[in-house]
């Protein structure tokens, strides 16, 4: 595996003042980035930033609303004008699927917002982030998906699967930026995260559903198949799936279903 060092490196990890985003940060930071901790979520990202700088970790805090273009340009500017550029990108901030109602039921702003978090943001944000990382001499991008974008079977909500899936394949239609610019970009895709919120909805199931439900991956699984994308510069456009109870699996790019 060739390794590209993540120490000194700066890295804006999205959605990271609660859940996987912070576990993200806090392994980027335990590496040996400068993080930046962006989220709507001040009180939280602020928390989650100076828990990495009391932990020894490099970490500040970055309001940005992934649905507001002015919001996700002034985090990438403020990783190029305040901190000498832009390395890492982890493209985390995502959710919507459990605010109800749902497509078709749901009005146009709503499943709209849906698909700007989970999708829009992403995409601009790896935009806006190019230059920096191919003037800094090439970059990393991670986007985190969900297997509720992966295959044809139902989906309670259908806004928030069309964005992850469409977010995987913005990932491996882009696998050329490798030679292009020097920035890699790959996705993990896990399944149920043993994130708060998840353990809270496994309790209030009555026993035999519990029994039945898929173990929640821990959030350190996905930090570390993050981390792994972002040092090893074999793979660019690459998906790696994460099932409950099987190991982490690399899709074939030339899948075909």
């Amino acid at each position: 595996m060739v390794s590209t060092e993540v120490r000194g490196r700066v890295a804006v990890v999205t959605g990271a003042a609660a859940g996987t985003g912070r576990v993200v940060a806090q392994r980027l930071a335990t590496d040996g980035a400068l993080v930046v901790v962006a989220d709507v979520d001040t009180r939280g990202g602020l928390e989650a930033a100076q828990a990495i700088e009391a932990e020894g970790g490099r970490a500040c805090f970055v309001d940005a609303d992934m649905t507001s273009d002015d919001q996700v340009r002034r985090m990438i500017e403020f990783a190029e004008q305040e901190l000498g550029g832009l390395h890492v990108l982890v493209n985390n901030a995502g959710g919507g699927g459990h605010v109800e109602p749902h497509y078709p039921d749901a009005q146009p702003d709503q499943w709209r917002a849906t698909l700007e978090l989970n999708l829009g943001g992403a995409m601009l944000a790896t935009q806006l982030a190019l230059d920096s990382m191919r003037r800094g001499g090439g970059g990393a991008v991670v986007n985190i998906a969900s297997t509720a974008g992966i295959g044809f079977g139902l989906h309670a909500s259908p806004e928030y699967a069309a964005a992850k899936a469409g977010l995987i394949h913005f990932t491996s239609s882009l696998a050329g930026l490798r030679e292009r610019m020097g920035v890699r970009i790959n996705c993990v895709v896990p399944d149920w995260i043993a994130t708060e919120r998840a353990l809270e909805e496994l309790a209030r199931m009555a026993p035999a559903e519990r029994a039945a439900a898929p173990r929640p991956r821990p959030p350190e699984e996905i930090a570390a198949a993050v981390a792994d994308f972002i040092r090893d510069e074999s793979h660019s456009g690459r998906v790696m799936v994460m099932w409950p109870g099987e190991p982490p699996r690399l899709l074939d790019p030339g899948l075909r279903l």
